[in-house]
């Protein structure tokens, strides 16, 4: 799963590579090579992108627009007579891209360095100095993308005045002086002073290849040489931090994404778009402020030797930007493939009497070892080789139903994906794929026979994607298995990676990159894609990720949802509408009633209202007003979590020890499956 490969820097610019040093007078200039890179991009996106997208005046518009996104992202430093003088190129980045010209590429930017030179002199000499007055009443809005280009220099310096202010009163509600708080903006400015002499003439060339990359779709993108290393080194499973990726947006370090078997989802406290603010080591260090700081900065102070204690200050994602940081600390630990494989829990509990059992197997990715597999190794490691060892040891554990827990699974081999639904089914088609030349290829289950023909259960989160998508949507369709939780990612799509070192030379000492490439389309078996929409589950339950924000759907180039002709399948008739329905309704009465599911309602209602209040107050008494609703809210929703007998359930109903109220509800429905209520 990709949420963007290449990311936007936060802060003073908004580019995930640094800027050129603002008193270097240097100009740069592409090397010859990336000419002859360009062109090779371009010839193998036109000739094998799934879309079939050609790169025109249409395309070339929405490409120039974007280059002044990755690059001004915050509309920070580009005036509005800047962006009408680059419009010259608006219909003609397509002629000049064919031909192998970078002109328009290197010009913008240098534009862009002027300006960050100017800005960067303007804060220094007074911004950061500044005694502002926190009496006044006015906004400075967060969400940079609401903004349009300012027109003057005098409304630059406005933007950048409510930005330095803003960061100012952060820290004075934070408990820190005039003296620090100057000190603290200063090294912010200076630190980002710093890394930007590290920008080169090949980071440009990088930024102006992904924007081209990603107009086709946002898991299309160009690898420098250092990036494909990266990827590479991703693509090993063994990491070593906290378990988290991380991203730049706007002014923070954001959590993207949670990495299963790392500390921070054992822990459970860090989640999705919580912002990082400070990282101190050891259990006594001191905390060192990150906010404008690179990736690759505040990523070197989270990682460490396994064993070593890091602390995190962070602002929750669920509360907004007008909260309290707060602070947890970890122990970094190395992320290993033993560490990704499927496991199970069984949880007793009570219901109408009698005592049942039920089975949890969480599964954080479609894994499979592919060389001991082609060495024919007989116990090679896969998921559904897991799961169908799991499922025998719940079986003897006499369990009256399974979930299978896909939460956070970002999906992974497909072929798991469909032996995995093979397990539930009995032989069938589950996948179709269709490539960028129409055909057509159906993914299926030759093996006759089901490891479990229980009451089955799915759940699944806005960040469950590809593959996951794959296996949920095949167990809804089959009428196999409910499907509950959230909405799906909605990536359908298939990539691979292509070096360009097979179609470009280079001369010698010097390298070119690779190109990863949209090619294939996921399709369910009744012909309907996954793209965009992912699996809508049978119960939805409460969610705080809006769909125009998180997944998907939130690309603005994200191929869009079809569809094609359905396969041939025969549906189980396990699961009816009559069973979804009166499912549904015993889950909207418990949602009215049960103090821990009346808790998630209340905490996604606020969690949705923060994200969309971007703008903050600057003035001290409002600021700290909402920081104490933030509180008071999250108080409010800190009921207690001990399940048992509660108000607004049935004493006959008990499900003890558990704490996650998704996955609560969920073995409350699958009970209903495995008994005589549902019919």
């Amino acid at each position: 799963m990709k949420f963007r490969f290449f990311l936007l820097v936060a802060f003073f610019v908004a580019s995930g590579f640094a800027i050129a040093n603002t008193n270097d007078t240097t100009t740069f200039k592409p090397k010859p090579v990336y000419s002859k890179e360009l062109q090779t991009v371009l010839s193998i996106l036109n000739s094998y992108h799934y879309s079939k997208i050609k790169f025109n005046d249409s395309l070339s518009t929405a490409i120039l627009q974007q280059y002044l996104l990755n690059l001004d992202g915050g509309k920070y430093f580009f005036l509005q007579s800047d962006v009408d003088t680059f419009s010259k190129y608006s219909t003609k980045l397509d002629d000049l891209s064919l031909a192998g010209d970078l002109t328009p590429a290197y010009e913008i930017y240098e534009v862009f360095r002027k300006r960050f030179s100017t800005q960067m002199d303007y804060i220094l000499g007074s911004l950061v100095k500044s005694e502002f007055d926190f009496t006044v009443e006015e906004e400075f809005e967060t969400n940079r993308d609401k903004m349009t280009w300012c027109k003057t220099q005098n409304e630059l310096n406005d933007v950048w005045r409510r930005n330095i202010k803003n960061q100012a009163l952060s820290l004075k509600l934070a408990g820190k002086k005039q003296e620090e708080i100057t000190k603290t903006l200063t090294e912010r400015i200076e630190r980002m002073k710093k890394s930007i002499l590290q920008f080169r003439s090949d980071d440009v060339f990088e930024t102006y290849m992904n924007t081209i990359a990603e107009a086709f779709d946002p898991h299309t993108s160009y690898l420098s040489p250092k990036s494909a290393q990266r990827f590479n080194e991703q693509m090993t499973l063994s990491l070593e931090g906290i378990g988290a990726r991380l991203q730049l947006e706007n002014d923070y370090t954001k959590i993207a994404e949670i990495i299963p078997g790392g500390p921070a989802e054992k822990m459970g406290i860090l989640k999705v778009n919580d912002r990082i603010v400070g990282v101190a080591q050891g259990v006594d260090g001191e905390m060192v402020d990150v906010v404008g700081w690179r990736l690759d900065d505040v990523v070197k102070l989270i990682k460490g030797p396994k064993g070593t204690t890091v602390r995190i200050s962070y602002i929750s994602g669920e509360l907004g930007l007008n909260s309290k940081p707060l602070e947890t600390s970890m122990v970094r630990e190395k992320i290993k493939l033993e560490d990704q494989r499927a496991k199970k829990d069984v949880f007793p509990m009570i219901k109408d009497g009698k005592a049942m059992k039920m089975g949890v197997i969480s599964i954080p990715g479609f894994y499979i070892d592919w060389d001991a597999m082609q060495r024919g190794e007989p116990n090679y490691t896969s998921t559904t080789r897991d799961v169908e060892k799991l499922l025998k040891e719940l079986e003897v554990e006499k369990v009256d139903g399974v979930i299978i827990d896909l939460r956070n699974n970002g999906g992974g081999s497909l072929l798991e994906a469909i032996e995995l639904t093979g397990l539930f089914i009995n032989k069938g088609p589950v996948v179709q794929v269709r490539n960028s030349m129409g055909r057509v290829e159906v993914g299926e289950d030759d093996n006759a026979g089901l490891a479990y023909t229980g009451p089955l259960v799915v759940m699944t989160n806005r960040f469950s994607a590809s593959a996951s998508e794959i296996f949920a949507g095949a167990i809804q369709d089959y009428g196999r298995g409910v499907v509950v939780g959230e909405t799906t990612f909605g990536k359908g799509t298939v990539q691979s990676v292509q070096e360009l070192k097979r179609y470009v030379r280079p001369v010698a000492g010097e390298e070119v990159g690779s190109l990863k490439l949209t090619f294939q389309k996921f399709y369910r078996v009744t012909g309907n894609s996954t793209q965009h929409r992912g699996v809508t589950p049978d119960i939805a339950y409460p969610s705080v990720y809006d769909a125009q924000l998180f997944g998907e759907s939130s690309n603005p180039s994200a191929l869009p949802w079809d569809q094609i002709k359905g396969t041939l399948y025969e549906r189980t008739g396990t699961i009816n509408k009559q069973i979804i329905q009166t499912l549904a309704k015993n889950h909207a009465e418990r949602i009215k009633t049960d103090p821990l599911l009346k808790k998630l309602v209340l905490e996604a209602e606020e969690s949705r209202r923060a994200f969309q209040d971007s703008k903050v107050s600057l003035k001290e008494e409002t600021r700290k007003k909402k920081q104490d609703e933030a509180e008071q809210a999250k108080n409010k929703a800190a009921l207690t979590t001990t399940i048992g007998n509660k108000e607004g359930i049935s004493p006959a109903t008990q499900v003890p020890n558990v704490e996650d109220g998704y996955l609560y509800e969920s073995i409350l429905i699958l009970s209903e499956l495995a008994t005589s209520r549902v019919g």
